[in-house]
């Protein structure tokens, strides 16, 4: 399998991984449920001004949350995984962990987005509870 990864053009040294097909799609969200990361993902579509208009908001996120991998799907692009999840509006994100689907957020809410990488974050960092007895 043949799978070259792309960053997003709009924004250079980019956090954000540009997903361009099906078969990249299962490559990265399979590591990252084998490392243990979640992965917010974006749906979005390069001739849609509200997803383009989350671009800045998301590479930002990626920038202050490394240890959440932070995927760009462009819907045109990658139908089968866009059908598979159901996307009707774009731009909607998702937060998964361990390839289900723990949140999805449709429209550009970046608030909302912020709240759901926030609260992703804070749960990856908290170490378990440790019972000694």
């Amino acid at each position: 399998m043949d799978v070259e990864i792309q960053q997003p053009r709009e924004v250079g040294g980019s956090k954000v991984v540009k997903v361009d097909k099906d078969e990249a799609w299962e490559l990265f969200t399979d590591q990252a449920s084998k490392e243990g990361r979640a992965v917010v993902a974006h749906f979005g579509a390069s001739w849609c001004v509200t997803s383009l208009s989350m671009n800045y908001k998301f590479e930002e996120l990626a920038q202050t949350h490394p240890e959440i991998l932070f995927l760009f799907v462009d819907v045109d692009d990658v139908q089968g995984v866009s059908s598979k999840l159901g996307v009707k509006a774009m731009p909607t994100f998702f937060l998964i962990k361990g390839k289900e689907v723990v949140k999805k957020i449709v429209g550009a809410n970046p608030d909302e987005v912020r709240k759901m990488v926030d609260s992703s974050a804070e749960s990856q960092a908290t170490p378990p509870d440790i019972v000694i007895q």
